[in-house]
């Protein structure tokens, strides 16, 4: 009997088929593989940056505290305000009539006077000194120039607040609540007619500049 050979076309396609469906499984395997890493990737960039921002911030604002804790090393220990004075007014000495038109003085209910305790005072006054002093020759106070002053002190963005110029003035309030204290600094830059003044913050919560006392 006569044996038929398989075709030859047929003998040649055959083996190929799974080869071409093995090449294409590979590569889209290789294809995940190579997009799961790329997200890897971009996730640890991501992530690093993050947590570089993070310590940033973190390491700034230890500075920020240790520049308050060294202004106010000289300063007496917290104290609650002293309640203003009260008692009958001082009489003239024996002989003397008061003049009529004298004016009674009115002890102060509200304020820095009485809500800030002996160590935020003294501090204030310490902040005030060295602020004013920075800013006296400084001929153009642009915001920018009296923010890059004030963070060269060691005030940090978060604590400076309504940055804002009027004229040739800039103002600004300076948020140095600390240790449970609600102390705060309402400037004004304007080259040797500079002023700071001490303000009260609500002691806990976000801060709110105070109603304003200067034009």
């Amino acid at each position: 009997m006569r044996r038929t050979s398989a075709p030859t076309g047929t003998t040649a396609r055959s083996p190929r088929r799974p080869r071409q469906a093995l090449t294409s499984t590979a590569l889209a395997a290789l294809a995940i593989l190579a997009l799961a890493a790329c997200g890897t990737e971009r996730t640890g960039a991501e992530g690093t940056r993050g947590d570089l921002a993070d310590t940033a911030g973190s390491t700034t604002g230890v500075a920020f505290t240790e520049m308050l804790g060294k202004v106010a090393r000289q300063c007496p220990p917290s104290a609650p305000p002293e309640a203003p004075p009260s008692g009958p007014a001082e009489t003239a000495p024996p002989g003397e009539t008061p003049p009529s038109d004298a004016v009674e003085p009115i002890a102060p209910t509200a304020g820095p006077e009485v809500e800030l305790n002996a160590r935020d005072w003294c501090a204030g006054n310490l902040h005030e000194e060295r602020i004013a002093r920075a800013l006296w020759d400084l001929a153009d106070p642009t915001p920018a120039k009296v923010r890059k002053i004030l963070n060269d002190l060691g005030y940090i963005d978060e604590r400076i607040h309504d940055l804002k110029q009027s004229g040739t003035t800039t103002r600004f309030f300076l948020d140095l609540r600390d240790q449970g204290g609600r102390l705060c600094l309402d400037g004004s830059a304007a080259a040797h007619q500079t002023v700071v003044d001490k303000c009260v913050a609500p002691v806990t919560g976000p801060f709110t500049p105070p109603e304003a006392t200067k034009a």
